[in-house]
């Protein structure tokens, strides 16, 4: 008998929340701020470190808060989006926040937007986005952090977590993501990533493509914030080597060597109060947990790896993996949203995808399958349409006992969810 998920109990502030992301995004910090100030500042009550980036920005996130919880300090992260439940985003000791706290706080914020359009102190209800930003100041307020690790939403300069104060910054990686929003060019999507740059703080900057360096480079210069760059840095190289990191792939050399680095300024720095030793830092990269990032779970005879890769340098990143992986080339379980460049995100998998079984992920942003199959077809890869994508995954499945499931969190989250509760018909 094929087990069925518990009945969902009403949590009213939660529905309110989601119904918010009808609103879509909208950029800028005027309703963070009027939500942060009727909250009484929040954001003020604990040490942040701010973590931005195109890709990588997750995992430095989860490595850096492993490290400081090791290192004794009660941190908490925010990240986004969530795999499978909205607790996910809100982290606290390690831990994702019990739903009933979670719904407290939700509480308080729903009542607080509203308050503030009925008084005309805002003049349209706040985002989802920036009302999770708020529940996560509050929770952490009420939970008495130490230090709150704070991941960027999307691109940096007037993203809702641009409302701290934190004592280090960190751009991970830049690449081409979330054009409309940031801007067409490399250079566009730096000045919007180098936006949380603030006076005299330092800024640990990961690899980056010339154009972006120059522009990061510029505006650290203009705001005196010092710009440290692990590039070329090989002597860290060498620390980061020395360490077995826990998160597979390639790729996380770098997002490693940009928490070490964050890590290491920490414990140099006594005036910030949060030392992390050389075995805490140690742990922090060798044991962090970020889950659906070349996350491997075993559906009876077959394997499935789960990645979020959702931009052409996440392709790139999990096709570099595969191609030591799967060298014989693997059943790919592809699904993505309407407004990304799936050619560029295909092209770098063809060597290493022996066929593709294209789907709609379980969301309305989500690009239809034939649409994709289409696209998948003109760069010669051997297609298979399946619209459901839990019928995509059992497809794959039949077919191979390697398949991979990525291009989209909105399609990983769900198939991860229901393989791990056995419920993936």
């Amino acid at each position: 008998m094929t087990p069925v998920p518990p009945r969902r109990q009403p949590r009213p502030a939660i529905d309110f929340l989601f119904g918010l992301e009808k609103f879509g995004m909208k950029f800028g910090l005027a309703n963070i701020e009027a939500l942060c100030a009727a909250l009484g500042h929040p954001e003020r009550s604990f040490t942040s470190i701010h973590v931005a980036g195109t890709n990588g920005k997750g995992s430095v996130t989860a490595m850096v808060d492993t490290a400081l919880r090791a290192a004794g300090h009660r941190s908490a992260r925010y990240t986004s989006p969530h795999l499978s439940r909205v607790e996910e985003r809100f982290a606290i000791g390690g831990e994702d926040v019990p739903s009933e706290v979670l719904d407290r706080s939700a509480a308080r914020v729903q009542q607080i937007a509203l308050d503030l359009v009925a008084s005309r102190t805002l003049e349209s209800l706040p985002t989802f986005f920036e009302c999770t930003t708020a529940i996560a100041f509050d929770l952490f307020r009420e939970a008495r952090v130490d230090v709150g690790v704070i991941e960027v939403g999307l691109g940096g300069r007037l993203d809702s977590t641009n409302v701290i104060s934190p004592v280090l910054t960190a751009i991970v990686s830049i690449d081409v993501d979330h054009q409309a929003q940031l801007g067409n060019t490399i250079a566009s999507i730096a000045a919007e990533k180098a936006g949380i740059a603030k006076p005299g703080i330092p800024m640990v900057c990961g690899p980056l493509p010339s154009e972006a360096l120059d522009v990061v480079a510029a505006i650290c210069a203009e705001r005196d914030a010092p710009l440290i760059r692990v590039d070329g840095d090989e002597a860290l190289a060498a620390r980061v080597a020395a360490i077995p990191l826990s998160l597979p792939g390639a790729h996380q050399r770098a997002n490693g060597a940009v928490a070490l680095r964050l890590l290491e300024l920490l414990n140099a720095d006594p005036s910030i109060g949060l030392p992390v030793n050389a075995a805490a830092r140690r742990t922090g990269l060798a044991t962090a947990v970020w889950p659906g990032r070349l996350e491997t779970i075993e559906r009876g005879a077959c394997q499935v790896l789960l990645d979020a890769a959702h931009n052409p340098a996440g392709a790139r990143a999990l096709a570099g993996y595969l191609r030591t992986a799967a060298p014989n080339g693997v059943t790919l379980v592809f699904g993505a949203m309407k407004d990304k460049s799936v050619g560029e995100m295909l092209a770098p998998l063809a060597p290493v995808v022996r066929r593709i079984v294209c789907t709609t992920a379980p969301t309305p942003r989500a690009m239809a399958a034939d649409e994709l199959a289409a696209a998948a077809r003109r760069l010669g890869f051997d297609v298979l349409t399946v619209v459901d994508p839990f019928d995509a995954v059992d497809e794959a499945c039949r077919r191979d006992r390697f398949v991979v499931v990525a291009g989209s969190i909105f399609l990983v989250g769900p198939v991860r969810e229901r393989i791990r509760h056995g419920i993936l018909r």
